[in-house]
């Protein structure tokens, strides 16, 4: 090929790239529709990860997939009424063209295969959600609520509860929501309505609530009823201190974003969501080490059997830990985080118990905090039921990644130069490193990288759907 037509392929794809994104964006703000391309997720994409995402279709089938033969999947997709759904155009066109040689049977076969979406969702209510607590996941939810506005929008973020209330902290709350040293600018416009305590992020009103218990907050007072809420703060764990939140008027049903204690169910989504009861009032949505492994761990077992087996988590420093060295109550801890690799305790494998049951008993584990600020790594030693290798192992969890009901939380990489920078941002719950499989006879190692912050959130709001009654279809269907 010329220097040329390399030129001129490239004009084409970056011309076809911009002509998706409105088309792309309208899905999402008005029917709840989010666009992937083999699971690669294109809301609010640039034009060059648009392209990228299709060179990427060749190393999981074999085949180019050129952006002229999926637009017309993202067009004949736009003219549909399908709602609250995960639609992989990607899937969609290879299949498609497989079988055919021209474009003039697209609409109908996109009716055909999306015919379970048509008007989904459009009888459920939609729910008001309040985000107790504005730290790095309750930051990064709000993020999350905020990019789902729109007319078919489900839910919807009212209001933040904070502590204190000082000269200047509306101001300073705002600012950290506009910045982000990790995640990088919000995707939008943040303003302040000081004479109304509100923060404006996107043309949502977000009143903002200051309280220093749980039960102190008249919710009906700003209009918020029959909520969700998300308690982000750690600090109640149990159903005591959870059932505060219960207590106050026009709240209903709460998520506590980490483990609970004693009886309060722990959620993997993607994996025990189904055990969520409609009577369920306060439910946890785990760590975001349980959520990264627990999948995995699940895919594993169903195929091989895990007899037991270890987990080692390299885990990125956070906000429990001291920047320089100083009095704290945990082992270790008190030393500094950013000029310490610090060992320490996780209850993650024993936590993947209450989601998957059937290793209860089987599983070890173990922390190492490292001074990096996000993104971590499972390191997964298993002892299996069945014999398997390397290449039968990677094939076994691309294919889970690719085709599987767990295919929204586990993403599956064979580059063999990723570091731990290139998944911020990841909205999966982990990822399988495949270059640093080890696999022989009954014994396998697993690298599991996972943004504990971004992906972690992303679980999070799964669990918060699922608690409100909110289904996302993800179609094709398998």
């Amino acid at each position: 090929m010329s220097a040329d037509k390399h030129l001129q392929s490239w004009q084409e794809r970056f011309e076809m790239a911009e002509a998706m994104q409105p088309l792309l964006g309208k899905l999402y703000r008005n029917q709840g529709v989010e666009v992937v391309v083999y699971g690669k997720p294109l809301l609010n994409a640039s034009t060059i990860e648009i392209i990228k995402s299709h060179r990427l279709v060749r190393r999981h089938v074999g085949e180019k997939l050129r952006l002229r033969e999926s637009f017309p999947f993202v067009e004949a997709l736009s003219k549909l009424a399908v709602k609250h759904c995960k639609v992989d155009i990607g899937k969609l066109a290879i299949n498609y063209w497989r079988d055919n040689k021209d474009a003039s049977g697209i609409e109908a076969y996109m009716a055909n295969e999306l015919a379970p979406a048509l008007n989904h969702g459009d009888d459920t209510p939609a729910r008001d959600v309040v985000l107790y607590g504005f730290g790095r996941i309750g930051r990064l939810l709000a993020r999350l609520l905020i990019e789902r506005t729109g007319k078919s929008n489900k839910m919807c973020l009212r209001a933040i509860v904070l502590r204190g209330g000082k000269k200047g902290d509306l101001e300073k709350r705002a600012s950290l929501l506009r910045r982000d040293s990790v995640h990088g600018p919000f995707n939008g416009s943040v303003e302040v309505d000081e004479e109304n305590n509100a923060i404006i992020a996107n043309g949502t009103y977000i009143q903002v609530i200051y309280a220093n218990s749980p039960d102190e907050v008249d919710y009906t007072k700003y209009g918020i009823n029959n909520a969700l809420i998300v308690d982000n703060t750690g600090i109640w764990k149990d159903e005591a201190g959870l059932g505060l939140h219960l207590k106050s008027p026009g709240a209903s049903k709460v998520l506590l974003t980490a483990p609970a204690k004693g009886a309060i169910k722990n959620v993997v989504y993607g994996v025990n969501e189904n055990d969520i009861l409609d009577e369920d009032m306060i439910v946890s949505a785990a760590s975001c080490t349980t959520n990264a492994i627990t999948p995995v761990l699940k895919a594993v077992n169903d195929k091989y059997g895990i007899e037991n087996g270890h987990v080692e988590t390299i885990h990125s420093y956070t906000n429990d830990q001291n920047l320089i060295d100083n009095y704290h109550s945990a082992d270790r801890r008190g030393r500094s985080a950013p000029l310490n690799m610090v060992i320490t305790e996780t209850g993650a494998a024993k936590a993947v118990a209450k989601a998957l049951p059937v290793l209860a008993g089987k599983l070890t584990g173990n922390a190492i905090r490292v001074p990096t600020p996000n993104v971590s790594m499972a390191i997964i030693s298993v002892n299996l039921h069945s014999e398997t290798n390397r290449d039968e192992l990677n094939e076994y969890l691309k294919d889970v990644a690719l085709q599987s009901s767990l295919q929204n939380q586990i993403d599956f990489t064979e580059s063999t130069e990723i570091v731990s920078s290139d998944l911020v941002g990841s909205r999966y719950a982990g990822v399988v490193d495949s270059q640093a499989t080890i696999a022989e006879g009954k014994r396998a190692i697993l690298y599991v990288w996972y943004d504990n912050e971004f992906g972690y959130s992303c679980q999070v709001v799964g669990v918060m759907q699922k608690m409100l009654g909110l289904t996302t279809l993800s179609l094709p269907n398998l």
